[in-house]
């Protein structure tokens, strides 16, 4: 998987000792973290493109994140694409979670679908959460899910 950074520049070691040594400089810079991972996609042309960001948030002194992109060009539905931006999410979760709490760092999955049953992603609410919530991850859904709908949004 290829992950880089905002700025463009590529991470060329694993996602887990970049997440690492990231929390190890921020820790010994003075800062308090949090990380909360995303997913978002659009179909564009029949292809669907994908955003999963992890994001670090300094407490009281703003944030960054690492985005991986990638493409599938299988059509499927609405509420199968959002399930997919779940288990992105948490595959991803699940593999840096014992390195979060061995620094005792909170985390948070989002996802990229509305509470609001007027929505179509909405259909896709109750299976997101019971995913996310039943491999213990604390979950956020829209208005609430930034990392999702926010970042991730803006790197499709």
């Amino acid at each position: 998987m290829k992950w880089r950074r905002l700025n463009g520049e590529r991470i060329d070691i694993s996602i887990k000792s970049a997440v690492e040594k990231t929390i190890i400089r921020e820790t010994e810079a003075g800062h308090r973290l949090k990380v909360c991972i995303g997913t978002d996609s659009q179909v564009r042309s029949g292809v669907i493109e994908y955003a999963c960001v992890i994001v670090f948030l300094r407490e009281k002194k703003g944030g960054f994140m690492f985005i991986h992109n990638y493409r599938q060009e299988k059509e499927i539905s609405l509420k199968e694409r959002m399930i997919n931006e779940v288990a992105k999410s948490v595959e991803i979760a699940y593999s840096l979670c014992d390195l979060l709490d061995k620094y005792n760092v909170e985390l948070e999955v989002h996802a990229d679908i509305n509470t609001d049953p007027s929505f179509k992603s909405n259909t896709a609410l109750k299976e997101a959460m019971g995913y996310i919530l039943g491999m213990g991850f604390v979950f956020k859904a829209k208005p609430d899910a930034f990392a999702s709908s926010h970042c991730a949004d803006k790197m499709v």
